[in-house]
């Protein structure tokens, strides 16, 4: 494969938005969607595929030598026949990068002649053996599994520039991956009344990568396991480069019997704190003139000319019903400072206290809600609403496991609490390889502002929409002697990004 000649992804957007172009609002006489005199034929010889980014994404992962990390680190098999264990990992990554909404998926790639000539492969394992290969894997198996990802996690990393190492964001979580299978061993009922799994997702808020995932029993705590993840976390960081190290989480997450040790190894945490009610007690017996007004930034700007607003039929529905209604009034902070019960150090609290106005059949009350945050960061370097800011930022993590559902990693096809770890594990590295390929784009020549910010883009990026502009592509395959070539039959939005990164993923 070569590189797309930038001349020939010019002259298509043109030949586009020429189309495009406004040929005024004087009526046609006809409707725009008219159809025409269509014929369908099967191609004799020349062949294609849906998905011809595929190729460039194998040749990046084998640049980057994730098949040998894998069947180096993951030893499951005794002898091959034929598949080694980097063509199952790689199957089910594959098949998640392809946009599949199931396991079973795996047989359309499986028959589709060009994709497997595509990424170079004779056959790839049907479903069925895809499952029995996630069957056979142990606790011990999913760690060497990680070891080999990190092993090219750091690699990657290390590509990157100075600034990228100043710090490490560790973002902790849990969520329920319910099943209405019956059989499936070691499924428990959530506290939400969900039968299923209750999956820790640990990730690098830098690049939206998986770190770890650990499978639970669909009733075990948030929290259970997560100061081991998250020092395998920081031992992984600190390898790679990073300078510092900060921890996130939400209110089940503030493991205070791990916080005295952290803050001597210099790991900064932010972490949410449940509002106790000796906690609660010192927000009501501070002062009224040591609360200060809390200012957020605006969701919009200020500068734009905003849309008029439509009725807010929600709110005509409550008030015509009585339905008690509640409305932010405003928000307010205080920091103190306080010694968890399982620490010897005392850290920063801060707490939110919301003033809320209470409505119901036209009387008004007003009540307060309480938010608390623990902390360990300097206050030379943040401010009490520096410590608000990192918490609220954390719930991006909530976007990452959404999209990670969207790629179908946190969904349980398979028999069993191990079985269906390694299919999440192994399904969860397409989001990852995104990042990665996301970071591998080059930055360079007098356009490095915008490369960075296309970067930027790619890394943000949500799953389907990368695979509907770098996977998605529709391509005639051409295999020759020595050659392959991969003709793609239509544009994308992000064509000249996708021209860029084939630079490294080929070179």
């Amino acid at each position: 494969m070569k590189r797309i000649k930038a001349k020939l992804i010019e002259r298509r957007k043109r030949r586009i938005q020429r189309r495009l172009a406004d040929s005024g609002s004087a009526d046609r006489g006809s409707p725009m969607i008219a159809g025409g005199n269509v014929r369908y034929e099967l191609a004799k010889k020349a062949g294609g595929t849906a998905v011809g980014g595929m190729a460039a994404v194998h040749a990046f992962v084998q640049k980057v030598g994730l098949p040998e990390a894998i069947d180096r680190h993951l030893k499951i098999f005794r002898r091959h026949a034929p598949y080694h264990e980097s063509d199952h990992v790689l199957n089910l990554a594959y098949n998640a990068l392809c946009g599949a909404a199931a396991i079973q998926d795996i047989e359309m790639r499986r028959n589709d002649e060009h994709f497997l000539n595509s990424i170079g492969a004779e056959r790839i394992p049907d479903p069925t053996t895809s499952g029995d290969f996630c069957r056979r894997f142990e606790e011990a198996h999913i760690d060497q599994l990680f070891q080999a990802i990190d092993e090219v996690r750091v690699q990657v990393w290390k590509q990157q520039d100075s600034e990228f190492f100043d710090e490490a964001v560790v973002d902790m979580d849990g969520t329920i991956v319910g099943t209405s299978g019956e059989c499936k061993a070691g499924m428990d009922l959530s506290y939400k009344n969900i039968w299923g799994y209750h999956p820790l997702v640990v990730t690098l808020a830098n690049t939206g990568e998986v770190l770890r995932l650990i499978n639970r029993g669909g009733n075990s705590h948030s929290a259970r396991g997560a100061s081991v993840q998250a020092n395998q976390a920081i031992e992984l960081c600190r390898s790679a480069g990073f300078r510092r190290v900060k921890l996130r989480g939400d209110t089940a997450f503030t493991q205070s019997a791990a916080l005295d040790g952290w803050d001597e190894e210099g790991v900064s945490f932010v972490f949410g704190i449940a509002a106790h009610p000796n906690l609660v007690g010192i927000a009501e017996d501070a002062a009224e003139t040591d609360w200060q007004p809390l200012s957020r930034k605006p969701k919009r700007d200020p500068a734009k000319t905003r849309r008029t607003r439509p009725e807010n039929a929600k709110l005509k529905v409550v008030h015509e019903r009585g339905y008690q209604n509640r409305r932010l009034n405003s928000e307010s902070f205080i920091e103190v400072p306080y010694q968890p019960q399982k620490c010897k150090k005392t850290f920063r609290l801060v707490v939110i206290r919301k003033k809320v106005d209470v409505t119901k059949q036209g009387r008004l009350f007003e009540e307060y809600k309480y938010f608390f945050y623990l902390s360990n960061l300097s206050r030379e370097s943040h401010t009490s609403a520096d410590i608000i800011g990192e918490s609220n930022q954390r719930c991006d993590q909530e976007n990452v496991i959404s999209q990670l559902g969207q790629c179908r990693a946190l969904h349980a096809p398979v028999d069993n609490l191990t079985s269906n770890w390694a299919y999440m594990v192994m399904t969860s590295l397409s989001w990852t390889l995104k990042a990665w390929i996301g970071l591998s784009i080059p930055v360079d020549g007098r356009w490095k502002e915008k490369h960075r910010e296309e970067r930027k883009r790619v890394i943000r990026m949500e799953h389907r929409t990368f695979v509907d502009h770098f996977i998605r592509i529709p391509a005639q395959v051409v295999r020759g002697a020595r050659r392959l070539t991969v003709r793609l039959l239509s544009l994308t939005e992000d064509l000249h990004v996708f021209n860029r990164w084939l630079r490294y993923a080929l070179e």
